[in-house]
Order: C-alpha cells, then structure tokens, then sequence
C-alpha cells in the first residue's frame, strides 16, 4: 500500500521528502524509521508546540503543514530510484505545488533539491533557504534527518537548520 500525502490547502510549509522508506510504508505514516528523529527535531525547533511521533502525521495541517513525497515508491534507498520515477515524480510534485499553494516549500535532503531542480540550477549549495521559487512559493532545504546522513550526523548538526527553517517562515511571513 502506497504512503498517503498529508495535504492541506495553502500551507505555511510543504515538507517533501524524496521517497519513503520500507518501514514507512510498511506502517503507513511518514518518517516512521526507528532512528528517524524529523518528528523531535519539529517540536525541539518550536515548528510544532507539542511532541508529536510518526503515528500523528496526520497532524501536520492543525499546525499549517502538509506532507508529500517526491516518489511514491518505498525503497530501502533512494539510489534505487530510478531516473524516469525521479522525472515523473517532478512533474507530479510541480503540479502538487501549484493545486496547494504554499508559502515555503521544504526539501528534507539536499538530493532530493538537486532531483527537483537539476543541478544546473543549484545555488548557494547546503542547507537552507533557496532563491528558488515554485509557483512562487519560497524554498528551504533541511539536511536529511536520517542517521546515515554524515555530513549532519548528530541530532544538534540537524535541529540548527531546524530551527533556521523557523526563522525563515518567520520571516516570509513578516514579508
């Protein structure tokens, strides 16, 4: 069974993660790996004002937020996505944007910015907030908060870009 989207009309942010892992979709609920911590880096970053776990994403919209996957396909890597699924998944996910409107769209993983947009387009590279727009929409991009990420491996590396995302909404918001 695919992994549903968590969606809602006109978010402040869309999170889009690359694809889900096999254990996300096995329980049907975003990020849900055992040694995932997306769900405490929300609440440690004050994005959310309560802890929530994998079980309640379907949460995100009470707090503005909406949840979506770039292939819908589980894989236990993303390098087993194929280019074509990665194509498609774009097209998908362009589409997905503009129907929902956010204010900021937020790519969990710098791969998953470079599968979006190419790397031709690439700017200041890393973490954070892009000059990228779609269908004028802002977008930030978070380090991958999986243990396997090394370049962020611990919990602090991960929630100070957390808590950047934050300030940034912060301050589109202020316009």
């Amino acid at each position: 069974m695919a992994l549903r989207d968590v969606l809602t009309s006109r978010p402040k942010i869309l999170f889009v993660g690359i694809n889900p892992g096999l254990r996300s979709e096995a329980l049907g609920h975003h990020f849900a790996g055992p040694g995932n911590p997306f769900w405490r880096l929300l609440h440690a970053a004050h994005l959310v004002p309560e802890p929530l776990t994998y079980a309640e994403d379907g949460r995100l919209p009470e707090f503005g937020m909406a949840m979506t996957n770039l292939c819908p396909r589980a894989t236990r890597s993303a390098s087993e996505l194929g280019r074509d699924e990665l194509e498609d998944g774009r097209r998908v996910l362009d589409r997905k944007i503009g129907r929902l409107r956010p204010e900021l769209v937020v790519f969990v993983g710098l791969t998953l910015y470079r599968a979006f947009f190419g790397k031709s387009r690439i700017g200041a590279p890393g973490p954070g907030l892009k000059p990228d727009r779609i269908h004028g929409a802002r977008v930030f991009v978070l380090p991958n908060p999986s243990g396997l990420n090394a370049s962020f491996p611990g919990f602090a590396d991960k929630l100070r870009w957390f808590k950047r995302l934050g300030t940034s909404l912060s301050d589109i918001a202020k316009g």
